[in-house]
């Protein structure tokens, strides 16, 4: 059988010099080629910084000159440890223009964490926002890497901390332009650590290949276009932010406006201000969003299309958002890490006539749902989620035996449950560590949320399982109250009981001022979980609280 190496290209032509790089398409080549095609139009808005994308294509190529000048190869790690700033994007492009792998790091770790990362991923320089540099020499005090550059974006203070680069002195001394360097499409470019449900953190790591791909879909599955104008605001950290809005605005030619976190009255003042088109937020931002007291005083009526995802969108959230915001479109994203992250999406149209569903797999995906042997399962019958595609990522950093695990057979295995209608619509249970076994039987904690949230005084709601002596778990939910009503604990379990089996109403109900989430708006059922251990034992010796 002849192949392409055959016929066209004996010598191997293709796979180095001219011809490859004349098919180059990676992530660092995004930004000089939308400010080719748009240069004087707006970019990136950052408080007072607005970036044409010539000028953020500038930006990019001097820190890509500067880390060169440091001694940063190909193949070398850099953390990134910010909230969200316009320097955030820039040395992620400009990693990638160089072939180094950029290492987002949450804000929100301490120094033990962030040491092991350090170590983990071998990195050998840091970006961080000055008010974080306390927190990084805390860690690298900790870990055994060798750090050959640490670089202070300057937020809070007038210079940069001992020990410390500033970024503008850092991007701004006149280095000489740097050699090409050639980045295939299967080089890594990103690690993405995982939030760390388990003991330690996955890095997953991503390829130009696995994020194009990814990006096509979104703009496809999200009626993405070049004249939209979108907010910014949750971490950039976080691949949802970062991979399926930010980056595919670079790669379209949008303009992003980037908030440093997802405060709510910031996010609606920024709407009306800079006459935004799209927002992203995950469900919990959403709920704060309809709360704030400014919502209905604020001019949104640019505002077209509307994202959700990260974690399950409670169908009466969903409805009230789309009854108090009848002119917008919405989209459910859902995907994993690994995925780069999407996997499937909901259209606007299918919103009230699947509601609850995680919608189709996207233009680059093929999804199946699997029994526990992993073979194929029929319509309607749950089973774990698992994809096949370019999106997904090359592995897990330094682990082998859990990428094969995950990998096994030829698919990504989610660690979701989920289960296809006969429309072929995905519906997604729980987390297959979520799941609470109570009594011989499971109960789906999305399930019980779903009935909580229809409650008319419930603003937040979390379900998991605590270990009791007699059922093995037993269902425990945390809820908040909506501003200014009063919830019985009580009276919230009767409303339940009407609506569910006796088994999958809770035995416990706290009533919480919040719910302890991630900075990316999903709740901690780990750290509630924790919390609450002792619940089940409490419930076994009659003492089981209720508030």
């Amino acid at each position: 059988m002849l192949t392409y190496q055959d016929y066209a290209d004996p010598d191997g032509a293709a796979t180095r010099g001219p011809v490859a790089s004349a098919r180059r398409q990676t992530l660092g080549d995004l930004p000089r080629r939308s400010a080719v095609r748009y240069p004087d139009k707006e970019a990136i808005i950052d408080g007072p910084t607005r970036l044409t994308f010539a000028q953020f294509d500038a930006q990019i190529d001097l820190a890509a000159a500067a880390l060169h000048a440091a001694g940063l190869r190909q193949g070398d790690r850099l953390l990134l440890f910010s909230h969200n700033c316009w320097q955030f994007p820039v040395m992620i492009f400009a990693a990638a223009r160089r072939g180094i792998i950029a290492v987002p790091v949450n804000y929100m770790l301490g120094p033990a964490e962030i040491a092991y990362l350090i170590d983990h991923s071998e990195a050998a320089a840091i970006v961080a926002e000055d008010a974080l540099a306390a927190t990084a020499d805390a860690a690298l005090a900790q870990a055994t890497a060798a750090m050959r550059l640490k670089v202070a974006i300057s937020f809070e203070l007038d210079a940069a901390p001992d020990g410390w680069t500033g970024f503008d002195e850092w991007i701004a001394s006149d280095h000489p332009a740097p050699p090409e360097v050639v980045v295939g499409d299967e080089d890594p470019v990103r690690i993405m650590y995982t939030s760390g449900t388990e003991s330690r953190p996955k890095g997953v790591l991503l390829s130009s290949r696995s994020l194009l791909w990814q990006y096509t879909s979104c703009i496809v599955s999200g009626g993405m276009e070049a004249r939209d104008r979108e907010v910014h605001a949750l971490p950039l950290y976080h691949c949802a932010q970062l991979d399926n809005f930010l980056s595919t605005d670079i790669f379209l030619g949008a303009t992003s406006v980037i908030l440093r976190r997802p405060d709510p009255e910031q996010i609606l003042r920024a709407i009306e201000r800079e006459r935004i088109s799209n927002l992203f937020c995950p469900p919990t931002i959403w709920t704060a969003l309809l709360q704030s007291p400014t919502f209905g005083t604020t001019d949104l009526s640019t505002l077209r299309k509307a994202y959700y995802g990260a974690s399950a969108m409670p169908v009466e959230v969903l409805n009230t958002l789309q009854a108090r915001l009848p002119d917008i479109r919405f989209w459910n994203f859902y995907g994993q890490t690994e995925m780069a992250s999407l996997a499937t999406a909901l259209d606007p149209e299918d919103q009230r006539l699947y509601p609850g569903s995680a919608g189709l797999p996207v233009l680059n995906v093929e999804t199946r749902i699997v029994d526990a042997d992993d073979r194929p399962a029929p319509v309607g019958q749950v089973g774990e989620i698992v994809h096949r595609s370019p999106h997904a990522a090359l592995g897990y950093y330094r682990d082998p035996a859990k990428t094969a695990e995950a990998f096994r057979g030829g698919w990504f295995h989610s660690g979701d449950l989920g289960y296809f209608a006969p429309s072929g619509h995905l519906y997604v249970v729980d987390r297959i560590k979520d799941m609470i076994k109570t009594g011989g039987e499971n109960v789906a904690s999305r399930e019980v949320e779903e009935v909580l949230y229809s409650h008319p005084r419930v603003s937040e709601a979390a379900v998991f399982g605590v270990d009791h002596p007699d059922w093995i778990e037993m269902v425990v939910a945390v809820v908040v109250a909506r501003p200014g009503d009063e919830l019985d604990p009580r009276e919230v379990i009767r409303y339940c009981r009407a609506r569910l089996a006796g088994y999958k109403t809770p035995k416990q109900i706290v009533i919480a001022d919040e719910l302890p989430k991630t900075a990316s708006g999903k709740i901690l059922k780990r750290e509630l979980r924790r919390l609450y251990a002792d619940a089940g034992q409490n419930a076994a010796h009659g003492r089981l609280a209720t508030s």
